[in-house]
């Protein structure tokens, strides 16, 4: 019984690693594909979305860093809410000074 249990927890550990890369590597790639063909024009408005995209990561990581199950999950969950805060501040932060190269110099 306790074979079956490991042969089926190993079954789903290498389903879940196979399932997690596949999207790993279809992410990659339509990042990639979006990068590269859309007008510079427009990186703008796709870096404001992907700023969005980010503070859901944001709200995932404290989910997972307050969870308290596991102390490496909490520490995993506090390394991820830091990269995540540092991506959506210094995103902000691009993107509004991309915004400040639109504005009309004189403006008065």
């Amino acid at each position: 019984m306790t074979d079956a249990t490991t042969v089926v927890l190993a079954t789903d550990g290498a389903a879940a690693f196979v399932r997690n890369l596949t999207l790993f590597v279809l992410a990659a790639f339509v990042g990639y594909e979006i990068i590269t063909k859309i007008p510079t024009n427009l990186h703008t408005p796709l870096m404001s979305g992907a700023n969005a995209i980010s503070g859901i990561t944001l709200i995932g990581s404290v989910v997972v860093a307050g969870s308290g199950e596991r102390t490496i999950a909490s520490i995993l969950g506090f390394l991820a809410v830091v990269m995540a805060t540092v991506n959506v501040v210094g995103g902000y932060l691009v993107t509004n000074s991309m915004l400040e190269q639109f504005r009309s110099g004189g403006g008065d």
